[in-house]
């Protein structure tokens, strides 16, 4: 865990200077500190590892996190998309496999096309007769990630028997950000650190409303939400703003009574679409409704600022 950082502790805004960590970050909960301590184990030998966690839960993160621990961890990390990969490119040097040298990460490996399945299983039993888990020599540490149940890929014909006994040597299961909520304050305080070296400001110290709202909310995002609401509050320099959408969703009875039947999923999208709608509104307003110049300070392009202000009924207000 980052020095400095401490569960509940609200600390001043203060500038960051110098490297911050922007990987994997050490967890405080019981369930994080049990896959940590899997990890370490892991590291020191060469049996692939499954990760198995929903998106945005940080299987990359994770990844990488192994990889440093490892022997390789001074040689390349490579994150391979397995939904757009070819066979026989997975990114290495080597024309034959493609897999020397260091360690790949196949991201979401459920999505490996069938020819692209019968290539990898021909790689991985290159070179190693036993037919076991251990890695054949020379090639990549290889680690895989799925947010399916991969299982269940097997039984649908989607995914081959015996490539999931290969890549299944260690199976690690991370645990979604709402099973792991000790650990959000050290998470937050992680990214808000980040994005204030980033963008070169100062590290906002959040209110207890908000972070009873962090506490509160089930995070369908997981790490990745997280972190892009912390990256919102930093850019912006304004936690009101950032936070409007998400704490107008919370605060509302239909969400928070029991036995209401809510889909995370729309609520989630229903709280973006208002929290960015306020955003544009204070910029345009700090910019004097001068819409090329809000467009730049968003980040965005003026045709896309256009779009947005006539999809909330704004699209006659302001000056190019």
């Amino acid at each position: 865990m980052e020095s400095g950082v401490r569960q509940g502790v609200k600390t001043p805004q203060t500038a960051i200077h110098g490297p911050v960590r922007m990987d994997f970050v050490e967890g405080v909960s019981p369930s994080m500190r049990s896959v940590e301590a899997v990890m370490r184990e892991v590291a020191q030998s060469e049996v692939p590892v499954l990760l198995l966690a929903e998106r945005g839960a940080g299987k990359k993160a994770t990844a990488q996190r192994v990889h440093e621990l490892s022997r390789h961890g001074r040689q390349s990390f490579r994150v391979v998309a397995c939904a757009t990969l070819e066979p026989g490119k997975f990114g290495g040097s080597d024309a034959d496999t493609g897999l020397t040298g260091g360690t790949v990460f196949l991201e979401e490996v459920a999505q490996l096309s069938l020819e692209g399945q019968a290539w990898l299983l021909q790689a991985l039993t290159r070179g190693n007769a036993s037919g076991g888990h251990s890695q054949p020599q020379g090639l990549a540490r290889l680690i895989c990630g799925s947010a399916r149940d991969l299982e269940a890929e097997v039984r649908a014909g989607n995914l081959r028997e015996d490539l999931y006994y290969r890549i299944s040597g260690m199976c690690l299961r991370l645990p979604p950000l709402r099973q792991r909520r000790e650990d959000i304050p050290v998470l937050m305080e992680h990214f808000l650190r980040k994005y204030g070296r980033d963008f070169q400001r100062l590290v906002p110290a959040l209110s207890e409303e908000t972070r009873r709202l962090f506490q509160e909310y089930s995070w369908p995002g997981n790490v990745r939400e997280l972190e892009n609401a912390a990256k919102a509050i930093v850019a912006l320099g304004d936690e009101g703003v950032a936070m409007g959408g998400l704490r107008a969703m919370l605060l509302r009875p239909d969400l928070r009574s029991n036995g209401s039947r809510v889909s995370l999923k729309q609520a989630s999208r229903a709280a973006s679409r208002e929290a960015e709608k306020e955003i544009i509104l204070r910029v345009l307003t700090r910019t004097r409704w001068n819409r090329r110049r809000a467009a730049e300070e968003l980040q965005i392009s003026y045709k896309a600022l256009l779009y947005k202000l006539k999809q909330i009924g704004c699209s006659e207000y302001g000056a190019s």
